[in-house]
């Protein structure tokens, strides 16, 4: 019994180490640090209370517009990208040719990194598509940057390419956990395939539907590479989300206590939204 113990703290100590100086010392320092006018330059951190808080919720707008233009852009990505994952799932779990082929295709863009695929696709909005425009004579493909509309739709074109065929992973996974016996009985019952649809496989993958919206809820609200890359917050900071402006509130304006103000309250309802969408989404899964 005392050997297992000691065991089981020999392998728990490397992630407790690694999670007390990766997330717990930042996590701490960074609470502090928002109540202090530190700039980043030196130790001379002084003490201002809730000054920061104070001046974000009453000088803080444009931290307000990418906060809301982060939640929007969240929700979209949150829908799009999970439900063409779930049909990216349900057509390579089909019994057709090269499914595996695809599979490793449309997984493909998650092993690329976000400012490499900032770039790339930055060339295919700005030279790719003028040229077509020019080309085509189709002149709605034509400056799709120079735009807050296109720009963010350009934003949300990269982000579901880049993390469908993740998603499409977890989706796999729980499609094939559905027992086959239950939807030949179905189909023998006279089920149609959008009755099994209905009634079997969706209620079968809350599970995973759980999963990914979280997954793609956190990823969505944290992106920098792609916003920096692509938009670089233009047009006119009109894309520019709260990782950006935090960012650049504290190595461009050298605020860094504002900034771990903004931080910290963007970590409070990143949490609160995250949580409430576990807790319904497990509450789903009980009732199904």
């Amino acid at each position: 019994m005392k050997q297992s113990k000691t065991v089981f703290w020999i392998f728990l100590f490397p992630c407790l180490f690694t999670f007390t100086f990766t997330v717990l010392i930042p996590t701490i320092s960074g609470l502090y640090y928002s109540f202090t006018d530190w700039n980043g330059i030196g130790n001379d951190a002084g003490f201002i209370g809730i000054h920061n808080y104070i001046t974000i919720f009453t000088k803080g707008e444009e931290f307000g517009k990418s906060f809301l233009y982060t939640l929007i852009f969240t929700a979209l990505c949150v829908v799009i990208v999970n439900a063409l994952a779930f049909g990216l799932g349900m057509l390579v779990t089909q019994k057709i040719r090269g499914r595996n082929i695809l599979r490793s295709i449309f997984f493909m863009p998650n092993l690329i990194g976000g400012i490499l695929v900032g770039f790339v696709w930055q060339f295919i909005f700005t030279q790719v598509f003028n040229s077509m425009a020019k080309t085509l004579h189709l002149p709605f493909l034509e400056n799709w940057l120079s735009t807050t509309t296109t720009a963010t739709m350009a934003l949300i074109i990269v982000v579901v390419w880049q993390m469908s065929g993740y998603m499409m992973l977890i989706y796999i996974a729980q499609l094939q956990n559905i027992p086959d016996s239950l939807i030949e009985s179905a189909k023998i019952d006279g089920a149609s395939a959008f009755q099994r649809l209905r009634f079997i496989t969706l209620p079968l993958m809350a599970p995973a539907f759980t999963i990914g919206l979280f997954l793609t809820l956190s990823n969505c609200f944290k992106l920098y590479d792609q916003n920096l890359t692509l938009t670089n917050g233009g047009p006119s900071n009109s894309t520019e989300m709260v990782a950006m402006n935090i960012f650049r509130t504290a190595f461009t304006q050298n605020e860094l206590g504002l900034a771990q103000a903004k931080a910290v309250l963007f970590l409070i309802v990143v949490a609160g939204i995250t949580l409430t969408q576990l807790y319904f989404s497990k509450k789903r899964e009980v009732e199904m």
